[in-house]
């Protein structure tokens, strides 16, 4: 079972990059995440968001693997914990699921990217920038694999 992420937007700040990669690194090679950057669409006062968010999606489902099911991170999705993720990793790996999980574009994703979903989560009824999403992501699988193997990582 491999789990990558397809995020939409490049060039993010040193922090970000630091960051996901010092947690990336703490798990053992077979566990750790592939990043994907999809190149965002240039917005301006005259783009089209749906438009972007098509071309995005585009890219988004070109970049997905035939065998990876999506999990689409969405302010619609249902809400989940860091238990509930735990578990579903353990899952994914017992059915041999790869998995692909999505952070889309500033304007969201494309309805094609929404209707290839296996699961739609959200992290929050708050609202992150996109950099610092790919850094809560890359902790709380971490955090998931540390419940997994009763690490002391994770605390209740």
């Amino acid at each position: 079972m491999k789990i990558r992420l397809l995020a939409v937007g490049q060039k993010m700040p040193q922090w970000v990059q630091q960051t996901f990669n010092d947690y990336n690194n703490r798990l053992v090679k077979n566990q750790q995440l592939e990043l994907v950057e999809i190149s965002p669409v240039h917005r301006s006062k005259t783009t089209n968001p749906i438009k972007a968010m098509q071309v995005e999606g585009a890219h988004i489902l070109s970049a997905l693997k035939p065998q990876e099911k999506l999990i689409l991170l969405d302010e619609f999705g249902k809400a989940i914990s860091t238990k509930f993720l735990a578990k579903s990793i353990k899952s994914w790996q017992m059915d041999g699921f790869d998995i692909a999980i999505v952070i889309g574009g500033a304007d969201g994703v494309s309805d094609e990217v929404k209707q290839k979903a296996f699961a739609k989560w959200s992290l929050s009824l708050l609202t992150f920038p996109h950099p610092l999403v790919r850094v809560i992501v890359m902790e709380q699988i971490y955090r998931a694999y540390s419940i997994m193997v009763n690490h002391p990582y994770h605390r209740e």
